[in-house]
């Protein structure tokens, strides 16, 4: 983790230093996150996003960033007998690369890369029938993980707003083959 911090902080004191075209922002959003399984039904759940994002380059540009979310899903059994709710706060360091294009304080954008995400809470509600039958269903979740995202957004002068989709590489749970799925909503501002 901190080596890609680390790396994140180097890319932009570099680019700083070659006088590229740099902004520095926070952002913040809603998220709709659902955890798909073969062996569950599955219904979304809402969850928040807060951080720091760099954008450097111009019609080409990398944006890395760095920020908490939380995520999650419910689950119930497909005979209605096991039930669910799994949250999770994380820290997600997605590394994109996107176009921009038109005018200067009017343009749009599309955008994808990969991302690291490191959970750094799990709170869960299971049916007392749903931990009899699946022993240490909770344990079974990844600690990290890689992923991807990719979306479109738009700048208004020195605001900016982004929708995304955000997956993963592989199972989020091996155990039960279960998969997160993430939609994002955010809105940023550059400060400089």
């Amino acid at each position: 983790m901190k080596k890609y911090v680390l790396s994140v902080l180097l890319l932009i004191a570099a680019s700083i230093s070659a006088k590229a075209q740099f902004s520095l922002g926070i952002k913040g959003g809603v998220n709709y996150s659902t955890i798909n399984s073969d062996n569950f039904r599955t219904s979304s759940v809402a969850g928040y996003q807060a951080g720091l994002f760099a954008r450097i380059g111009g019609g080409v540009y990398l944006q890395p960033e760095v920020y908490l979310s939380s995520s999650g899903g419910q689950f119930d059994s497909n005979d209605n007998t096991y039930s669910g709710k799994v949250t999770f706060t994380d820290l997600n360091v997605p590394v994109l690369v996107g176009l921009r294009f038109g005018p200067k304080n009017l343009n749009l954008r599309v955008m994808a890369g990969p991302q690291y995400i490191s959970v750094l809470n799990q709170n869960q509600n299971l049916s007392s029938s749903f931990n009899t039958a699946y022993n240490n269903f909770g344990n079974a979740y990844r600690k990290s993980m890689l992923g991807y995202q990719a979306g479109a957004g738009v700048d208004l002068g020195a605001v900016t707003a982004d929708l995304r989709y955000q997956g993963d590489f592989d199972n989020f749970n091996t155990a039960y083959n279960q998969h997160q799925n993430l939609w994002a909503l955010s809105i940023g501002i550059k400060l400089f």
